[in-house]
């Protein structure tokens, strides 16, 4: 849930691969914690390079090893509160693989319910950099929210990587 900066700061997928483990590694020290921070940042980088969701499905699950197969209408009547990357992260990715915007990818990846804040912001920062930003009015909103020096961090970061 907390890699998404990793692939928008990468400058290469390997970049962003070996600072996916290592931030992941803090949290979240096992090999599948790992691999779905991998994942979340390969899918942003990827995205950011213009990789179409077909090349981006391919590479995830010839990379990673994920099933990407399900659609949401078949995974949103099993699915559960499932903390794992493994029962996690590929539901984010067919998230934000079915939508067709950043709004659809966070509603998609909230309708599955279960741990859906981490769900939302891993498909919502995949969806992020698909589509070329946030849409002006969801970023306002969320800005707003934040207190000033968190707001001020993500402003930064945002006009360093050139997401503003």
């Amino acid at each position: 849930m907390r890699v998404s900066p990793v692939g928008f700061a990468a400058t290469s997928l390997e970049e962003a691969l070996q600072v996916a483990r290592r931030s992941a590694e803090v949290t979240h020290d096992h090999p599948e914690g790992i691999r779905g921070a991998q994942a979340v940042a390969a899918v942003i980088y990827l995205a950011r390079q213009g990789a179409s969701k077909p090349e981006i499905l391919v590479e995830v699950e010839e990379r990673f090893g994920y099933d990407l197969s399900a659609c949401l209408d078949d995974i949103r009547p099993r699915y559960g509160f499932d903390v794992t990357c493994k029962g996690s992260v590929p539901e984010a990715i067919i998230a934000f693989l079915e939508a067709d915007d950043v709004e659809e990818a966070i509603r998609n990846a909230i309708s599955l319910g279960g741990d859906a804040d981490t769900l939302a912001c891993m498909a919502g920062g995949m969806a992020e950099a698909f589509h070329g930003g946030v849409p002006t009015e969801l970023a306002e909103g969320a800005l707003a929210r934040l207190d000033p020096e968190l707001r001020r961090v993500v402003e930064a970061f945002r006009a360093h990587h050139s997401l503003a």
